[in-house]
């Protein structure tokens, strides 16, 4: 189903690390610890380390999922570095593979994706590899 995108990347989105939004993130967690959000204990405080979910990573043409029904299967980050309040950084996306299992609610289609986190001289920061699950009822409702 999405075996043509394999391979696709998206344009490089350029996000903030912004101050207020890493405080809230920290807060929404459930962990407001001092090094996201203390400004006088550390002199330079970072993001959480699952804080990239929030950032745009732009679109990638071929890769039309749908808004509902799909499953998260896995996510997991690398870090080369620490992710800073206040800098900027570059993210985009890359289709690594799909590929179809059948399991008892049916075919399901497995997605996975690569997205990164580059500074603005183009080095890496982070990665997060993900998994999405695509059920066959959700996989009836696309037109593709």
């Amino acid at each position: 189903m999405f075996e043509d995108a394999i391979g696709k990347r998206s344009n490089k989105v350029k996000n903030a690390v912004e101050r207020g939004a890493v405080k809230k993130f920290a807060e929404a967690i459930g962990d407001p610890h001092p090094i996201f959000i203390d400004v006088e204990k550390y002199k330079r405080n970072v993001a959480p380390p699952t804080f990239p979910r929030v950032f745009d990573y732009g679109e990638i043409e071929e890769l039309n999922l749908p808004k509902k029904g799909l499953i998260h299967g896995e996510q997991i980050y690398h870090y080369e570095r620490p992710l800073y309040v206040g800098e900027e950084i570059s993210c985009y996306t890359e289709v690594k593979d799909y590929f179809e299992k059948n399991g008892k609610s049916g075919n399901m289609g497995f997605l996975k994706v690569k997205r990164y986190g580059d500074d603005l001289e183009g080095n890496l920061i982070f990665s997060e590899e993900q998994v999405v699950i695509i059920t066959e009822a959700v996989r009836k409702g696309m037109t593709v």
